[in-house]
């Protein structure tokens, strides 16, 4: 007979006092796709879009940068998590972002048919100034930088091509930067007008026409053949020709410009308001040659590119048109602005010609929707549109709806389907799952989380909530009830909390060089540190009589981390970290270097910190065989991104060796390169040896940490998605995990079995690892097939795991379980049941013996009250911390957002 379902109660703090202030969204972009062949050398198939979906960048006011992927698998065009923060590229302190554009690095490269990866992009970003950011993106950093020339930057825009980038600058001038080759060189400058180009788009390419047939000579063959050599690479570079582009002005006007030349061909003007300027803030351009522009009256026009005259004009918005993206076939505008609706416009046929000619089309307004709670700075689509000509226009498959993303001052990115009516021959897959529609009136749209993992941290033992800023730390107390009070269900409301029940204890703003990456607190409340890109500061704390906590800063820890960071010529030097977790007892710290990828041991019981080891495991390139890791062999590169194959099949042990004499031998040649580089100029054989080097190390971001209650093993995991354990009692690595599909999201081991490791995923999917046995163990794969699609299906991905850190051996009786969280769901699963698999009824093992009861299901319990979680975690037995910034009080701290009343209308 089944037993009844047990129900755990918990001591819940609702902490809402935190004041985290997520920055404003100010530009989106996705990756280009590859332009076609002229010559067919890489011909598209009709109807074939790309499975894989590119990568999202998120441009906030603040000056960082998110790069969000796809979390769904190769071939599959639905996912429920859709886009999930990978990477966060910290901007410098103080800055912002107004416009991104992403380009191909070579595009010969990348097939007609493929979706750019990360490794093949590059990131150009401005930030209101003169100064023009290349990104790294494989180390967060900044590559380069060129001035304009010309004052602020307004707007930016890369070609088609992808060999050339336009600037819209403050002195009425457009600046056309080369980007062919990887290179970023000034090329040349537009004749100055008098306004700012506040908007640019470039016009359709045109493609090379092939010469003319003649007769063929002797003389004529052999002129070709001396010439071939010379012209095959001209050939292939000029296969796209750019004829013109478009500029948005504040002068109430556009400007179409001759790329040749450098000059005006015709100027179009806007209308305007009681003798005032009209700012042209957005501007676009279709394959046919039609001009959209969006102004600041809030009218949204077409264009007749040719003749430079108006063809359509829509009074769509109520206030300023600020952005503006084009469906991937062209037949579908999307603009938005300070009146937080998002306007489509349709190419919409009028008339079917009777001699079976092409039918007439115009475009029209044809939906609406307000999905922003305040002004909608920015807009995107996927796939992209791309101004080609109807000879080579690009096909995608009419049963996946496009994707448009939006965001702006509310904070959050919306993905909405925005599949056309019109596309009723087939069922139109929505890959957001939100909803069975998928076209943009009557889809739902969903909201990505404006919460951050790492910005909110919990000391349990000190019972101290740690917040951080851009260039600011706030810390504060939980204080204990006076008395016990009765434990509450977790999915019951909690009453009024008891006066005095937190107290801000310390604020903190520090002088740093870009924003904050991460920053820890200590259990004990003892240490804290935090870091920017480039230092690490390491504080230690103590608390007086009155419990007010003073603050002493260790003042030569940047020179302690220096000594033992290899100088590069890569890359600056840095002692930032990008992930840090302080053993339960506080005397070491571990640390991750935010550009070069080492692992530190710090010990922190000595007088000044000390560095026991340095750990470089993550920084080797690993290679495979047969589904097993291979030491000290360089890997197959596909795409630019070394390649872990080993896969988790079976229930067998895995081979997962001791890398610790390929991390040595790496080491020693990188040390005889620095020595003699440092002896000599530089020969032959060192340019040989840094070769070598190269080929084995790569850089990572390894952004995720976890020490075992016991403080005996340390798991690290990297952007890669691969996972080194090691051992701190000994202090020496002790295994490396086969890689997995993605890179995990949560690492935590189980405070009862200190050798299980628990990772969980992006997409909501789970692993189970004995550290000690080196074995996946069954009933983990038990455990994550057993889990139900409530969890899996969650479109907030996983963002933590909690375990209860009393529950003990001598607990007889109680369900062990464990706590995952999300920014709007906390789920809680029993490890302690039995469950049904394969319709055989199946007793598992529990972690440390036999479970007691014996049932159908595996308990689990979904809340979703709590939203939108920063943190999430136990302070003692039963009782949970659940950090909060609730929408509404995000909101308060803005200024109100634009209405117009109209009397009668909804």
């Amino acid at each position: 007979m089944e037993k009844k379902r047990e129900t755990t109660t918990l001591s819940v703090h609702r902490c809402r006092f935190v004041d985290y202030a997520p920055s404003a969204i100010t530009a989106l972009a996705f990756p280009p796709l590859p332009l076609p062949s002229v010559k067919g050398k890489k011909k598209t198939t009709a109807g074939k879009q790309p499975s894989k979906f590119g990568v999202l960048a998120v441009g906030y006011a603040n000056g960082n940068i998110d790069l969000c992927e796809w979390m769904g698998a190769e071939r599959e065009v639905q996912c429920s998590q859709a886009w999930v923060t990978q990477k966060t590229l910290p901007g410098p302190y103080p800055s912002k972002v107004d416009s991104l554009a992403f380009v191909i690095r070579h595009p010969d490269d990348v097939g007609a048919d493929d979706v750019p990866s990360q490794s093949d992009l590059r990131l150009f970003s401005s930030g209101g100034g003169s100064e023009l950011l290349e990104w790294d993106l494989e180390r967060s950093c900044i590559r380069r930088t060129i001035s304009s020339q010309g004052g602020s930057i307004w707007s930016i825009a890369a070609n088609p091509a992808c060999t050339s980038l336009a600037l819209g600058c403050e002195d009425g001038t457009v600046r056309i930067l080369s980007i062919a080759n990887d290179t970023l060189t000034h090329s040349r400058r537009f004749d100055r007008v008098k306004c700012r180009m506040l908007s640019i788009a470039w016009g359709p390419p045109v493609p090379r026409q092939p010469k003319p047939k003649t007769k063929t000579t002797l003389k004529a063959v052999a002129q070709a053949v001396e010439a071939s050599d010379e012209s095959d690479s001209e050939e292939e570079e000029d296969e796209w020709s750019d004829s013109w582009l478009v500029t948005g002005g504040s002068d109430s006007s556009l400007r179409k410009w001759d790329v040749t030349t450098g000059r005006v061909i015709e100027r179009m003007g806007t209308d305007k308001m009681r003798g005032e300027r009209t700012l042209v803030w957005t501007v676009g351009v279709l394959g046919d040659g039609t001009i959209i522009s969006g102004d600041s009256l809030g009218m949204v026009k077409f264009w007749d590119s040719r003749t430079c005259t108006q063809l359509h004009t829509f009074q769509a918005h109520g206030a300023d048109v600020l952005c503006m993206t084009i469906s991937p076939e062209g037949k579908a505008i999307y603009t938005s602005g300070v009146d937080q609706k998002t306007v489509q416009f349709s190419l919409v046929k009028t008339s079917t010609s009777e001699n079976g000619g092409p039918a007439s089309t115009k475009w029209t307004q044809t939906s609406s929707r307000r999905m922003h709670s305040h002004d909608v700075r920015a807009l995107a689509t996927w796939p992209p549109y791309a101004p080609l000509p109807s000879s080579h226009k690009r096909q995608f498959p009419i049963d996946v709806a496009p994707i448009l993303a939006s965001g702006g001052l509310d904070m959050a990115v919306v993905l909405t389907p925005a599949a056309l009516p019109t596309s009723t021959i087939v069922k139109i897959t929505n890959p957001l799952n939100t909803s069975t529609e998928a076209t943009f009136e009557d889809a739902y749209h969903r909201k990505l989380a404006y919460v951050t993992e790492g910005a909110v941290r919990v000391a349990r033992g000190a019972r101290l909530v740690s917040c951080v800023r851009e260039a600011g730390l706030s810390v504060w107390r939980i204080q204990k009830r006076p008395e016990e009070a009765p434990q509450q269900d977790i999915s019951m409301e909690e009453e009024e909390p008891f006066a005095g029940g937190w107290e801000k204890v310390l604020e903190m703003e520090l002088v740093v060089h870009s924003n904050i990456i991460a920053h820890e607190i200590s259990d004990d409340g003892r240490w804290l540190v935090i870091s920017d890109l480039y230092s690490t500061k390491l504080f230690s704390l103590s608390t007086d009589v009155k419990g007010q906590i003073d603050l002493k800063r260790i003042k030569d820890f940047s020179t302690i981390l220096q000594a033992h960071i290899p100088a590069s010529s890569s890359h600056a030097s840095s002692t930032g970290g990008l992930a840090f977790q302080f053993t339960p007892d506080s005397s070491k710290l571990i640390m991750s270097t935010a550009l070069s990828s080492y692992i530190l041991v710090i010990d922190l019981t000595g007088e000044k910190p000390c560095v026991l080891r340095r750990f470089d495991h993550h920084r080797l390139q690993d290679s495979s065989l047969h589904d097993r890791v291979m030491k000290g062999r360089t890997t197959k590169k596909v795409n630019g991104e070394a390649q872990v194959e080993v896969h988790v099949n079976g229930d067998m042990d895995v081979d997962m060796p001791d890398v610790d004499s390929v991390v040595e031998e790496a080491t020693e040649i990188e040390a005889d390169k620095e020595e003699k580089s440092q002896e000599s100029d530089g020969s032959e054989e060192d340019e040989e040896e840094e070769e070598n080097v190269k080929s084995t190390l790569s850089i990572v971001s390894v952004d995720r940490i976890a020490i075992s209650t016991d403080g005996q093993w340390l798991a690290t995991s990297d952007s890669r998605a691969r996972t080194h354990i090691f051992n701190l009692d000994s202090i020496s690595h002790h295994c490396v995990l086969p890689s997995f599909h993605l890179p995990a999201q949560a690492l935590a081991f189980d405070p009862m079995h200190p050798s299980v490791l628990l990772l969980a995923f992006p997409d909501n999917t789970l692993e189970v690892f004995d550290v000690e046995t080196r074995q996946f163990p069954t009933w983990g794969k038990e455990l994550n097939l057993s889990l139900p699609k409530r969890f899996t299906y969650a479109h907030d991905p996983v963002l933590g795991v909690a375990f209860d850190p009393a529950t003990s051996h001598s607990e007889q009786g109680k369900t062990r379980y464990v706590l995952f969280w999300g920014a709007t769901w906390l789920f809680k699963v029993s490890l302690d049941t039995s469950l049904r698999v394969g319709g055989r009824k199946r007793r598992r093992e529990a972690v440390g013996g036999v479970g007691e009861e014996e049932r159908q299901w595996r308990d689990y319990k979904m809340v979703t009250q709590y939203r939108p979680i920063m943190c999430c975690g136990f302070l003692a037995k039963d009782e949970l911390v659940v950090v909060e910034r609730p929408l509404m009080d995000v909101l308060s701290t803005l200024p109100p957002a634009y209405f117009k009343h109209k009397y009668g209308v909804s």
